[in-house]
């Protein structure tokens, strides 16, 4: 039985480009690794019993646990590289992170799935190959194997790591429901339409990462970073989802030092000043009826870790 911790994420920048002809977009997108985060659970299934799935936690009765769940879509991949028959194996997620809440949970899993089957079956497949399989299952995968705070090129999925001093202190505040990406990246397409300026690739420049909020990660600068957080899916988000703004508005009269929504949303995320300021601020959000709960964290942290 082999346990792996996988943290969900927040984008600090997220940087959208025009439409491309394949249905994807360019993105400058600033991951940042926090420690509120899932377990993956893998150990040996019955002969002929194939991938399993079982999930608890607060959001358990909405994720899937079909062959579309990305932990068994990991593990059935990872097994056909390596010239195994369909896998016998059973994963077990402790959910943490938000279902469809822009923090990348369903990745999550598909990475931890990933690193709890190859340390299962002993396969010591290196980190570019797992990365190469993180990529096929979707674009936040690979940053989930990755953690820390890395800079995702192309659809997310080319990373960069980053330099970052120190430790950012973050509360995320969830919303009632999800938001499908693809929706809210249809939002932002259509709100360029209707600004006039155009959606395609051939119309909106290629985003890069701001060096301002380069610069406050490598000092360790709070305040810094929370006057360059960025997200241009925000927008649609809110336009999808109105009620985000009062959270948003929530929060940063509790003292946040910057707010904004985390990925395509609903979930919003807030800097704080240090673990108190968090604290107070998490406490706040809770008190609003703006959100369904909130969650004080830290980060960066690690990527996929198997557990002692």
């Amino acid at each position: 039985m082999i346990t792996v911790r996988v943290p969900a994420k927040v984008n600090v920048q997220l940087g959208v480009g025009g439409l491309r002809a394949d249905g994807f977009h360019d993105l400058a997108n600033v991951f940042f690794a926090v420690a509120l985060g899932d377990e993956v659970t893998a150990s040996a299934g019955a002969p002929g019993e194939g991938v399993t799935l079982t999930c608890t936690g607060p959001d358990a009765a909405v994720v899937p646990l079909d062959g579309s769940n990305l932990a068994a879509r990991a593990a059935r991949l990872l097994a056909a590289r390596h010239g195994m028959a369909d896998p016998d194996v059973r994963l077990h997620i402790a959910k943490a992170i938000p279902v469809a809440g822009g923090m990348a949970g369903g990745s999550a899993d598909g990475a931890a799935a990933l690193v709890a089957c190859d340390a299962l079956w002993q396969l010591a497949t290196p980190v570019a190959t797992l990365l190469e399989l993180a990529a096929e299952l979707g674009s936040d995968v690979p940053f989930a194997l990755l953690g820390g705070v890395a800079l995702g090129r192309g659809r997310g999925e080319i990373l960069d790591p980053l330099p970052v001093t120190g430790t950012f202190h973050w509360v995320f505040a969830v919303a009632d429901g999800g938001l499908s990406t693809p929706a809210v990246f249809r939002e932002c397409d259509r709100l360029r339409e209707e600004a006039g300026t155009g959606s395609g690739d051939t119309d909106v420049a290629t985003p890069d990462a701001d060096p301002a909020l380069l610069a406050a990660l490598a000092d360790g600068d709070a305040v810094a970073l929370a006057g360059a957080l960025a997200n241009d899916l925000q927008s649609a988000a809110l336009s999808l989802r109105p009620s985000l703004a009062a959270t948003l508005r929530a929060g940063t009269e509790a003292g946040a030092l910057g707010a904004l929504v985390s990925g395509s949303g609903p979930t919003c995320a807030f800097l704080a000043k240090d673990a108190e300021a968090a604290a107070a601020v998490a406490d706040a959000l809770r008190a609003s009826g703006t959100c369904r709960t909130a969650h004080a964290t830290h980060g960066p942290v690690p990527g996929a870790t198997v557990l002692p």
